[in-house]
């Protein structure tokens, strides 16, 4: 991967509708870049790459760090180098829309990806547990989902921002995930608050997408949910 070029697998759509029993691996993802996030099979818990390392963000915030034939149904990820970088306080999450495009006000139909590192006052943060029955749609397991409150901690926050027009296509959405400093808690960013943190940005005009060939990605509608993207992401 060239540096500031986005890696997908799978489509958003596809997810939502259920299609994640199988995958890449995570070796195949580790070398699509430095950062990124998904989800595993059975959409059991969250997916943080950060820093060459791949981590599940389970239920009730736990973390581990994932093995290299864990499967992955959906995943985006970057070799990210930051373009810029600037020290500000967050009093919410569209303090980061703000960020980004005070960093870059003509790349409203480019992706953008950032790294934001520091304390955090406040983290509202949410996993999903996983599928109960095959086919189980991401809208239903967001009803679900475990979420956890942190207060006053060290960590890092890894995000995508997709253009509106594309997110039809499936392509991304608005992620990001946090982990802990010490790697032993996280999840979807839900909140957040801080009073300075050091947040770096690049912008992203590259996007390789590679397609499942598996039956039940063959089979899936693939409709466009925007409300039921809206609710799991936040």
């Amino acid at each position: 991967m060239e540096d500031n070029h986005i890696y997908q697998y799978s489509l958003l759509n596809a997810l939502m509708d259920g299609v994640c029993e199988t995958g890449i691996s995570v070796s195949k993802l580790a070398s699509k870049g430095n950062q990124g996030l998904g989800t595993f099979a059975r959409m059991n818990g969250e997916l943080l790459f950060v820093d060459g390392m791949v981590y599940q963000l389970e239920g009730e915030g736990k973390v581990r760090e994932a093995d290299d034939s864990d499967q992955i149904p959906f995943a985006v990820s970057t070799r990210f180098v930051a373009q810029q970088t600037r020290a500000l306080p967050l009093k919410d999450k569209e303090d980061i829309e703000s960020a980004l495009n005070g960093f870059n006000d003509h790349a409203a139909n480019l992706f953008m990806t950032y790294r934001i590192d520091g304390r955090f006052e406040f983290l509202k943060c949410r996993t999903v547990r996983g599928q109960e029955y095959k086919g189980q749609p991401l809208a239903e397991l967001g009803k679900k989902q475990s979420v956890e409150t942190y207060e006053n901690v060290d960590g890092t926050i890894i995000g995508f921002r997709t253009p509106k027009n594309w997110q039809g296509f499936g392509v991304a959405g608005e992620h990001l995930h946090f982990i802990t400093k010490d790697r032993k808690a996280g999840g979807h960013v839900l909140e957040v608050t801080a009073q300075n943190i050091e947040m770096q940005m690049a912008v992203a005009s590259n996007v390789h997408v590679e397609l499942p060939t598996s039956d039940d990605f063959n089979a899936a509608k693939l409709v466009t949910d925007d409300a039921g993207v809206k609710e799991v992401e936040g």
